[in-house]
C-alpha cells in the first residue's frame, strides 16, 4: 500500500504505469546505458588505466571488475526511484530526515566547481590530443571541443545527445577492442589477473588516482537516474517538463493501480539491464586500454604522465598497424574524451536545473516546475526570464547551466590553466567526497519505498557494500593527499 502523502517515512508510488518493451523492443531502450558508458570512460581510461597496465601489467584486473560490478549496483539502484515514483532521484534526496534540502545543497554548491573544471579538463584533454596531430594548439581545439558539444546539448536535448552516444560509443569499442585484440597475450596471462591479490610492490599513491577513475565519478550514478527518466522508464518523470521527455506513453497503454506490480517489475528488469550494457561496454573500453598498456607500454618499460599516455601510446601502436595504427588510436582517444564532454555538459545541466527548481519547494510531494518558478527566489525569475512562452522553466535552466557552467566557464579555465591534469585534479577531490555520500543517501531513500519496490536484503547489502568500499577508498585518498602514505 503506498504511504498517505503526510508520511515522511515512505515514499508514493507512481499512480499509473505503462506497459514496459518487450522482446526486441527494448533495443530502443539502451540509449541511457550507452550515453552513462560514453560519461564513463573518459580521463580515466585515456590517463591512467593505460599506465596501470604498464606496470602491474594484469595484477589488478581483479579490482577493474569487481569495481565495475559495484557500478552496476550503484546506478541501477539510482534508477529504481525514477522508475517507481516518476521522480527525480534528488528530488528523492529532498526528502531525507534533516534540515530542509541539506542534501541538495551538499551536492550542488561543490558540483558547480567540479562542473566548470571537470568539463574544461576533459575539453583540454581533447585538445591537447588533436594539436598534436592537427594544426592549431591546445587551446583553440579545446575551444572547439566545447563549442560543438555544446551546441549539440543545448539544441538537441535528450534525443540528439543519446544518438551522438550511441554512434560515438559504437565507434569507441570497435576500435578499442580491434586494437587491444591486436596485442592480446595469452589467455592465461589475462586470466590469472582475475584472481584477487595485490603486488608484490604495490605503489598505492599511484593506483588511487585509477580507481578512482575507473568508470563514472559521484555525479555519473545520479545521471544515469536522470537518463533513464528522460527517455521514459516507467512513463518518465512528470517534473522534467515539456521538452525532455523521450517517449510520450498513450492512455489506452497506462494500467489501473491494481496492475501496477508485474509492470513494475518489467520496467525494473528493463532499467537493470540497461544499466548492465553500460557497465559492460564502460569495462570492455577500460579493459581494452589496460590491454594496450600492459602489451604496448610494459615492455618497453615506460610509465608516461598525464596527456603523455595518449602520445605514446599512438606511437607505439603505430608500431604494429603503420599510420593505420596511428589513427584508429587518435580517433579512439578523441571519441572517448569528446563522448565524456559531451555526456557531462548535460548530465551536470540537467542536473543542476533539476536541484534549482526543487530549492524553493517544501515537501516535495505538490508543486512543480511553474510553482517553483513563481514563488520561487527573484534570482530564479531572472534566471529564466529569457524564455519563450513555449518552453518550461526546466528546461530553460538545463540550457543557461550548459551556456554557463559547463559552456562558458570552464572554456574560460582553459584558456587559463591550460594543463588538463591540474584542471581535472580539481574535479576528483569533490568525486571523492560525494560519491560515498551519495550511494548511502541512494540507499536510505530506497529503504522508504514501498515493498512491492523496495530492494530486497542482498541488493541493499551490495549497495551498502559499494558505499562502504568508496568510504575506505575515500580515506586512502585523503591520506595520500596530505601526505600521510607515500
Amino acid at each position: 500500500m503506498d504511504a498517505p502523502a503526510h508520511d515522511t517515512t515512505t515514499i508514493r508510488l507512481r499512480p499509473r504505469v505503462p506497459e514496459p518493451p518487450q522482446g526486441r523492443d527494448r533495443v530502443r531502450w539502451w540509449g541511457p546505458g550507452l550515453l552513462w558508458a560514453m560519461s564513463a570512460v573518459g580521463s580515466g581510461s585515456i590517463l591512467f588505466t593505460p599506465r596501470v597496465g604498464s606496470e602491474y601489467g594484469y595484477e589488478l584486473l581483479w579490482l577493474l571488475w569487481g569495481v565495475a560490478l559495484l557500478m552496476w549496483v550503484m546506478i541501477r539502484e539510482a534508477g529504481r526511484f525514477a522508475v517507481l515514483t516518476g521522480r527525480t532521484l534528488l528530488d528523492g534526496f529532498s526528502t531525507l530526515p534533516g534540515p530542509r534540502n541539506w542534501v541538495l545543497w551538499f551536492v550542488f554548491i561543490p558540483q558547480l566547481l567540479a562542473a566548470v573544471v571537470g568539463v574544461g579538463g576533459l575539453a583540454a584533454l581533447v585538445g591537447s590530443a588533436l594539436a598534436g596531430v592537427l594544426p592549431g594548439g591546445i587551446v583553440l581545439w579545446s575551444l572547439l571541443t566545447l563549442a560543438a558539444s555544446t551546441a549539440t546539448v543545448v539544441s538537441g536535448g535528450y534525443r540528439a545527445v543519446s544518438r551522438a552516444a550511441l554512434v560515438l560509443a559504437l565507434v569507441l569499442v570497435a576500435i578499442a577492442v580491434v586494437a587491444a585484440a591486436t596485442v592480446f597475450p595469452a589467455v592465461g596471462d589475462f586470466g590469472g589477473g582475475l584472481v584477487p591479490g595485490a603486488p608484490a610492490e604495490v605503489d598505492v599513491p599511484f593506483v588511487l588516482p585509477w580507481i578512482g577513475t575507473i568508470l563514472a565519478g559521484s555525479m555519473g550514478v545520479i545521471w544515469y537516474s536522470y537518463w533513464a527518466a528522460t527517455r521514459g522508464y516507467g512513463g518518465g518523470a512528470a517534473s522534467l517538463g515539456e521538452g525532455e521527455i523521450d517517449e510520450e506513453h498513450p492512455d489506452e497503454e497506462v494500467a489501473p493501480a491494481g496492475e501496477r506490480g508485474p509492470r513494475f517489475d518489467g520496467w525494473l528488469r528493463t532499467m537493470s539491464n540497461t544499466a548492465l550494457l553500460g557497465v559492460l561496454t564502460g569495462t570492455l573500453i577500460i579493459t581494452s586500454f589496460l590491454v594496450l598498456g600492459a602489451e604496448l607500454l610494459g615492455p618497453e618499460g615506460i610509465v608516461p604522465d598525464g596527456v603523455e599516455v595518449a602520445t605514446e601510446l599512438t606511437r607505439l601502436l603505430s608500431e604494429v598497424w603503420g599510420r593505420t595504427g596511428f589513427w584508429l588510436m587518435t580517433v579512439a582517444i578523441v571519441v572517448a574524451l569528446g563522448g565524456s564532454v559531451l555526456a557531462n555538459q548535460d548530465g551536470w545541466s540537467r542536473s543542476f536545473a533539476d536541484i534549482t527548481l526543487l530549492l524553493p519547494l517544501e515537501g516535495h510531494e505538490e508543486g512543480g516546475d511553474d510553482q517553483a518558478e513563481r514563488d520561487g527566489p527573484r534570482l530564479l525569475r531572472w534566471m529564466t526570464s529569457w524564455r519563450p512562452e513555449s518552453m518550461g522553466p526546466r528546461l530553460a535552466l538545463k540550457i543557461l547551466y550548459a551556456l554557463v557552467i559547463a559552456g562558458l566557464l570552464p572554456a574560460i579555465v582553459v584558456v587559463v590553466v591550460q594543463d588538463p591534469v591540474a584542471i581535472m585534479s580539481v574535479s576528483g577531490i569533490v568525486a571523492t567526497l560525494h560519491t560515498p555520500f551519495i550511494v548511502f543517501a541512494t540507499l536510505s531513500l530506497n529503504r522508504r519505498l514501498p515493498e512491492v519496490g523496495r530492494p530486497g536484503p542482498v541488493v541493499q547489502g551490495a549497495l551498502g557494500l559499494a558505499g562502504l568500499f568508496y568510504t575506505v577508498f575515500a580515506g586512502f585518498w585523503f591520506a595520500d593527499l596530505l601526505g600521510v602514505i607515500g
